[in-house]
């Protein structure tokens, strides 16, 4: 276990609490305990402008050196706390036993049958959850069976069983977990009500008005008023209901009470017991229901503080982009930027715009560079990543026919395709790989896809996360889903889910190999697949969470961009891709044949004072230590800069240059030659043989 965490992987933590709530693998009141665990020890980090670091050890709480804060760990923890204190203050309106755990029961025991339980106490496991409870009374009854299958299966068990046994002990650890949970907000439930205050599990109890011989209805006696009470009470009640129903319940009680005098003598013992025990479950109830709203809406505030951090000095005002980060230990800003609209820090951009601490520009200065995928605009990013574009959509919504909404879906198609073109599972973002360091700890880095990305060599590596594919769930759910199936299929998973990767490049990969399983679990990757699942199968309340937040509510027209209707692509429409042929005999040598790729091919040289940027056209920059002796233009669709030498034929004036440009004169057996150690370019024009060397 690596004892270290970081901004994303806190606010992924806590979000998954969240997104178990949802799913029923976690009831209302652990996520509360889990939620203030974590809040409490968050408390205790030290913290820079309000930022956490970008590494903490866990067991000493102490940030790890360098000491450093993350633009983007930043952005995506204050997007995550927002989006959890949202979450937080919706409980007072959820029902007292979420009907979402009886599904997480059954997913439960869906694990069990996959595990090798055995068919007659599968069988019975799913007879019991089979119906959906009406009410509390049916939820008690229910939950209190299967926990005592549970026990017992525990108990019958060999220990060799391991994985067996560990999904038994985790079915009986949340059945105890929902029975506490009912005993706490409704205690009468543990309490075995007389004959006529019992509760049908149908839910059917809600006696019949009584009538004269003339069929005209008849005043309620207490008791029976206090039935029809307890019948709505049974059914969908809330924690804020049931925070107040002591008021509404307790005179009831009394009057039922004072009404037993009338009663024969063998009832009045065994009602007055049962009716003095309702009227405490109900003021106990009450008082939890309080404290419980207490604690929810303090740790929804603590949420919020914790999510205003100064983004303002991570903030370039000048270049309106943010910094990479700042190093606190050397008290300098990253000399980088964060410049595209495609990139995981566009939900550090979007909260700090949202809490107003950064001016509504800067979203609109950051780079919109466009490529045509399958038709259609989509915004390239820098590493052609997964999680550059789809890690901001867990918390943060995707309106249909918009920028982002065509990007994110043509990102997810060009991975597809990509996939499909190696005759691999699709999904590629940053993640580990098949190289160790001396500690035998796998390296990580940025994967991407060609033609997304503006990295160069991007093809060199074939390495698939399923995480990728896990968050692409929100974007293309079907083949998301097949695809996450092939990838089991394969044996990619483990016991805590999905491995990290797959690596299919062979440089990595040991003799005879196709792929290496990369065994290693990362908790941020687990949490985005977890949040991923919850959104596609809740109708994503994460976003619904985070928009529920009024700034970012505020904000929201910002994430309404309509796509171009003309749009160029950043390569040419029409043009044949060019053919690089690596030469034998040197190593890393490129042979071009033309001078006018659909992309510049550059090549660096450098004896470490005077530096040389060149393309295959001729064209470049160059610097001597930090002068710049040519000027660097970043403009793709122009070539024509740097230092040349030209050539003139005295008899016909003919002018050309030894490389394409800049004259950009058309000769014959044009060729520009890359190696290590220099460039070279080679032409023939009017019967001479030019033959330029820079080494």
């Amino acid at each position: 276990i690596a004892t270290r965490t970081s901004p994303t992987n806190m606010g992924l933590s806590l979000l998954a609490n969240l997104a178990a709530y949802d799913m029923g693998y976690l009831s209302a009141g652990g996520l509360l305990r889990r939620t203030h665990d974590t809040l409490g020890t968050m408390h205790r980090l030290e913290r820079h402008h309000g930022h956490f670091f970008n590494w903490y050890e866990t067991r000493t709480l102490r940030p790890l050196p360098p000491l450093y804060v993350s633009s983007v760990d930043s952005g995506n923890l204050s997007g995550h706390l927002l989006t959890l204190g949202s979450g937080l203050r919706e409980l007072a309106d959820h029902a007292v036993f979420a009907p979402q755990l009886v599904s997480g029961l059954r997913d439960t025991v869906g694990m069990l049958i996959a595990s090798g339980l055995e068919k007659p106490s599968a069988a019975q496991l799913e007879a019991e959850l089979a119906p959906t409870p009406s009410g509390l009374t049916a939820a008690y009854a229910m939950v209190q069976r299967v926990t005592g299958l549970a026990s017992r299966l525990a108990n019958g068990l060999p220990r060799e069983e391991a994985v067996l046994n560990g999904w038994i002990l985790t079915l009986k650890q949340n059945g105890e977990d929902a029975l506490s949970e009912l005993r706490d907000l409704a205690p009468w439930l543990a309490v075995q009500p007389p004959r006529r205050y019992r509760q049908p599990e149908n839910g059917q109890g809600m006696p019949p008005a009584a009538a004269d011989e003339e069929g005209q209805a008849q005043p309620l006696t207490a008791s029976a008023r206090l039935i029809q009470q307890l019948v709505r009470l049974n059914k969908d009640l809330s924690l804020r209901q049931l925070s107040t129903c002591e008021k509404a319940l307790v005179p009831s009680v009394c009057a039922a009470l004072h009404d037993l005098s009338g009663e024969p003598a063998e009832y009045q013992a065994e009602e007055r017991t049962y009716l003095n025990a309702l009227a405490r479950g109900l003021h106990e109830a009450s008082e939890r229901a309080r404290q419980r709203l207490r604690t929810a809406g303090g740790l929804a505030k603590q949420c919020d503080d914790l999510a205003v951090a100064d983004f303002t000095y991570l903030y370039d005002p000048a270049r309106e982009l943010f910094f990479t980060g700042f190093n606190v230990s050397e008290h300098r800003s990253d000399s980088s930027f964060y410049d595209l609209l495609a990139s995981e820090a566009r939900l550090c951009s979007y909260v700090a715009i949202a809490l107003g601490q950064i001016p509504q520009e800067h979203w609109f200065s950051l780079s919109r560079l466009l490529v045509v995928s399958r038709g259609a605009p989509a915004l390239v990013s820098w590493s052609g990543s997964m999680f550059e574009y789809l890690m901001p959509l867990l918390v943060m919504p995707n309106f249909e026919n918009t920028l982002l909404d065509h990007t994110c879906k043509a990102a997810v198609q060009q991975q597809i395709e990509y996939g499909r073109l190696n005759g691999v599972p699709w999904g590629i973002s940053e993640s580990g790989y098949n190289r160790t360091d001396v500690h035998l700890n796998y390296q990580y880095r940025a994967f991407g896809v060609p033609g997304l990305g503006l990295k160069r060599g991007l093809s060199e590596d074939l390495v698939v996360a399923p995480y990728a594919t896990a968050m692409a769930l929100m974007v293309a759910p079907r083949q998301a889903c097949e695809n996450l199936q092939r990838m089991a299929a394969d044996g990619r998973s483990g016991a805590y889910g999905f491995y990290e990767a797959a690596d299919y490049t062979p440089a990595h990969l040991p003799p005879d190999e196709t792929s290496v399983t990369i065994r290693s679990f990362m908790a941020h990757h687990q949490g985005m697949s977890l949040v991923a699942l919850d959104n596609l199968l809740h109708d994503s309340p994460m976003q619904r969470r985070f928009m529920a937040c009024p700034p970012c509510k505020a904000a929201e027209l910002l994430l309404q961009e309509r796509v171009p209707k003309t749009a160029a692509s950043v390569f040419a429409r029409n043009a044949v891709p060019e053919t690089v042929r690596m030469l034998s005999g040197e190593s890393g040598m490129r042979l071009f044949t033309t001078p006018t790729p659909p992309t510049p091919e550059v090549h660096l040289l450098s004896n470490g004072r005077y530096h040389v940027a060149i393309s295959s056209a001729g064209g470049g920059y160059s610097r001597w230590h930090d002068l710049a002796v040519t000027r660097w233009r970043e403009d793709a669709t122009c070539d024509g800069w740097g230092l040349f030498v030209y050539l003139r034929d005295p008899a016909t004036g003919d002018v050309w240059s030894n490389a394409h440009q800049p004259t950009l004169r058309e000769t014959k057996g044009y060729e520009a030659i890359f190696t290590q150690a220099r460039a070279e370019f080679r032409q023939r024009h009017i019967g001479l043989d030019i033959h330029t060397e820079i080494s």
